[in-house]
């Protein structure tokens, strides 16, 4: 793989771009895998990815049914923070937003990180109350958060309307270190980091069972044949509960649609992440201008990666009493992505009933910003049987009552 740089650019330059290789190989499937990866979302690559950087296992192949980076991971809002009450949520966030900050030099690749700062506003003395104890655990746990004041906020943030008809903004929780990147680029930089090391990237591989003998998992039946494997690792988000019953279990898990917007471009006006809790709508300003808005979760059960009306209307009508701007702004488009909902709101990386086969899955509406770490201690967990990521996201926490609660613990579960 010939490395990206300024002198690469200029060299090809002189020979008309005729130098560049393909970013990622196209392999046939081989008959057998050390590890299979189902899913080529970010979570699938970062679990590759650190299996070779971290474990030297590259006989490795990642199935994907669809396109690179066409589910989730090309379905977000690109925030990424770790502000997280709980110790395990905290642990695991705070590592992969440490290694967001140099995930462009360690993949050779621009993910565009921009650590612009993610502020949470508190919009209800129980809001204010809970993010201050947020800011006393963060500071326990090593995280950098503070909680500010409303003039603060105001300045770090001009355009919003501190002085609310229903809704004041009381305060915020502020990370000054949280932020946004390209989704694309962080998938697109770790397959091509996989590449290189030998791992096979296979799109328009749907998996369509599990094959198991004597309790173990043996491999999988694709729409490209049968694979061998001695390790399975599912990382299919939205569609974990289709795929833990071709394997024979069942996961506490739901799925329902996420939607989200971005507007028109304009010019800069917003170089923070906002979200308002209350209201339940979130705002970044893109690097191409457009306002990128985001909203709750659908309440129904779905598989839909369309948006709706009712989210336009509930989501743009909360954000516009707190930024009145917006309300002349209008829609460039709409879209949505399936997400998987545990009881708790906290994921699951663990081992599953079946030996061999591991899942990761229940980030909910907080995927992208976990990816890193994600990655890390999942392949951790596959490679040595244990991690210190994962310890508290096994599927055993459901049925001894350890709950990770972050649904209550965060006041939202993005």
């Amino acid at each position: 793989m010939k490395r990206y740089s300024a002198f690469a650019i200029a060299r090809e330059a002189l020979r008309h771009h005729s130098g560049w290789d393909r970013a990622w190989a196209a392999p046939a499937p081989k008959k057998r895998y050390d590890v299979i990866i189902v899913g080529a979302g970010g979570h699938g690559l970062a679990t590759a990815y650190y299996l070779g950087k971290n474990h030297g296992i590259t006989n490795v192949a990642v199935l994907e049914k669809g396109w690179l980076g066409g589910g989730n991971t090309g379905r977000n809002t690109t925030i990424i923070r770790s502000n997280y009450l709980q110790d395990s949520s905290s642990a695991i966030y705070e590592k992969a937003r440490s290694l967001y900050e140099t995930l462009s030099q360690d993949l050779n690749y621009n993910v565009m990180f921009s650590p612009r700062g993610v502020m949470m506003l508190a919009q209800t003395e129980h809001e204010k109350r809970g993010y201050l104890r947020t800011a006393h655990a963060n500071a326990l746990q090593g995280v950098e958060t503070e909680f500010v004041g409303p003039d603060r906020v105001r300045q770090l943030c001009p355009i919003i309307n501190i002085d609310g008809p229903r809704y004041p903004v009381l305060g915020a929780l502020w990370q000054p270190r949280g932020g946004t990147a390209r989704h694309d680029a962080v998938a697109w930089g770790y397959a091509r980091a996989c590449s290189a090391m030998g791992i096979d990237i296979i799109q328009q591989c749907e998996v369509t069972g599990v094959r198991s003998e004597g309790g173990k998992v043996t491999g999988v039946e694709t729409s490209k044949g049968a694979i061998d494997c001695a390790k399975l690792g599912m990382v299919v988000a939205g569609h974990s509960g289709v795929l833990a019953e071709m394997a024979g279990f069942r996961l506490p898990i739901e799925s329902v649609a996420l939607q989200a917007l971005v507007s028109e471009p304009i010019k800069p006006c917003m170089d923070v992440v906002v979200m308002a809790n209350t209201v339940h709508g979130y705002m970044s300003q893109s690097d191409k201008g457009e306002m990128v808005i985001g909203g709750g979760a659908d309440g129904y059960n779905n598989y839909t990666q369309r948006g709706s009306f009712h989210h336009i209307e509930e989501t743009v009508r909360a954000l516009v009493e707190t930024f009145p701007m917006i309300s002349r702004l209008k829609m460039l488009r709409q879209w949505g992505g399936i997400v998987d909902m545990t009881g708790d709101r906290s994921p699951i990386l663990s081992r599953t009933p079946l030996d061999g086969c591991f899942i990761n899955c229940g980030w909910g509406t907080g995927g992208f910003k976990a990816i890193p770490g994600s990655g890390w201690g999942f392949a951790e967990l596959m490679a040595t049987g244990a991690s210190p990521l994962t310890a508290e996201f096994g599927l055993e926490r459901f049925r001894e009552g350890r709950f990770v609660d972050e649904s209550v613990a965060a006041g939202v579960a993005h």
